[in-house]
């Protein structure tokens, strides 16, 4: 069995029970057996309403947050508008390469002019990925439909 949830604390502590089952166990006292089960009924029918409450808004809670998850694991980051928002990144990478490579070739020779040109190819690799997810996932879902990697 579970470990009983927190939540639950306020349907066992609620006061507005407590008070209807002290004044049901009151009325039954002056009133006698013969309202036994009326009064029974009618506390029950009370907690009844509670336990409803209580699953309406737990149902609704886990109804949000599945949507918020869904929304959270659907979302994708704001389409390009421009040419500029599409390509803008890349342009100023290659801008700032020229200078890259002048001071790695000056530095280290052609390794540090290829070291320059990795990075700047995977930095701009990242960005494609981040803007467009669909790239991985595109070839991901081809990878396992027909087992090859190759397209039919």
């Amino acid at each position: 069995m579970s470990a009983p949830d927190p939540r639950d604390v306020g349907l066992k502590q609620d006061m507005d029970l407590r008070k209807d089952l002290d004044a049901t166990v009151r009325t039954r006292r002056e009133l006698g057996e013969e309202y036994d089960s009326a009064l029974v009924d009618s506390f029950l029918e009370r907690v009844e309403q509670r336990i409803d409450d209580v699953t309406d808004r737990r149902v609704r809670r886990h109804l949000a947050e599945q949507q918020l998850a869904a929304a959270r694991g659907s979302r994708r980051p704001k389409d390009a508008d421009t040419w500029a928002e599409r390509h803008g990144f890349a342009l100023i990478t290659l801008v700032l390469a020229i200078p890259l490579s002048a001071i790695a070739g000056a530095l280290a020779g052609i390794t540090g002019i290829v070291a320059g040109w990795i990075g700047i190819v995977g930095v701009n690799a990242v960005q494609a990925v981040r803007l467009n997810p669909e790239l991985l996932a595109g070839r991901r879902a081809r990878d396992r439909s027909d087992g090859s990697g190759q397209d039919r």
